[in-house]
């Protein structure tokens, strides 16, 4: 379970003769502001990764609204492999093990040469949406985001950008955190989606659900390459997908995401939705 995630409980005392026993506090999780995708709320990835944790196995994350900074959400399980976020008595996120689903197909991978070439050339970057996000931010700095800026591929229908995680995003033992890993997989995604779909600089995309496989953990150090592809357009839902590359080419994760296309919002107003 990631350090990010914050459990309360209390002591239990045994109840009085003839009285029921205090029902148990449910545990809670919290996003830190360093993992923020837009500036107000979380970074979507991020989110449903710490949000994955709490179930085995490949999981589907639905998110209902804008999973918020710095405040304590509570985890309610629901029967076996689901559990709900709630902040209060709103619902911000669902989640389900998915350990018999189809697995992603992934179209093609590419060598550390071309994620670099590919690096930062998506028109995404002319003018970003969410220049603070955790993850595709151009304006965080080394060991404070990912920098993960991904571009299209030449000759090929990727979108590509290489990635060495450092250690403050490691577990502590040589692995990258799965939240982690989560959230790299989510934001080439949506610049694929867009991109693809060729929407307009006057609309943004927000994750709407994503579903991923942590096959293996990447280690911290490794020259890893992110890509991500468009799937398909439904009316304001983009799909898309993604995969982790190892320094061998070895597939290390994979996911599959739905965005929401909204207007974008304008400076200084806040965004409804998760990155």
């Amino acid at each position: 379970m990631s350090d990010d995630m914050t459990y309360v409980s209390r002591p239990t005392v045994p109840p009085a003769a003839g009285r029921r026993p205090p029902r148990e506090p449910m545990p809670t999780l919290t996003v830190p502001f360093r993992f923020r995708g837009p500036a107000d709320s979380a970074n979507g990835g991020y989110a449903c990764g710490l949000i994955a944790e709490c179930l085995d196995g490949p999981v589907t994350v639905t998110l209902r609204r804008p999973p918020p900074l710095e405040t304590p959400m509570t985890v309610e399980p629901v029967g076996e492999g689901a559990v709900r976020i709630r902040l209060g008595g709103t619902l911000v996120a669902e989640a389900t093990s998915v350990r018999n689903g189809p697995a992603p197909r992934i179209p093609g991978t590419v060598s550390p040469a071309e994620a670099r070439a590919a690096e930062g050339r998506a028109r995404y970057f002319e003018d970003p949406a969410f220049p603070a996000c955790f993850v595709c931010g151009t304006d965080r700095r080394p060991g404070d985001g990912l920098r993960i800026f991904p571009g299209p591929v030449t000759g090929h229908a990727l979108w590509a950008a290489p990635w060495t995680p450092d250690a403050t995003v490691g577990d502590g033992g040589g692995s990258v955190r799965p939240e982690i890993v989560w959230a790299a997989l989510d934001c080439p995604t949506g610049i694929a989606a867009i991109e693809g779909a060729d929407v307009g600089q006057d609309t943004t995309i927000l994750l709407g659900r994503m579903t991923a496989d942590l096959t293996t953990l990447p280690t911290v150090g490794d020259e890893c390459q992110v890509v991500a592809w468009p799937i398909g357009r439904d009316g304001r839902k983009l799909t898309a997908g993604s995969a982790l590359l190892g320094p061998d080419g070895e597939v290390l994760a994979a996911a599959t995401t739905v965005w929401l296309t909204v207007p974008r919002p304008v400076p200084g107003t806040i965004a409804e939705g998760a990155s």
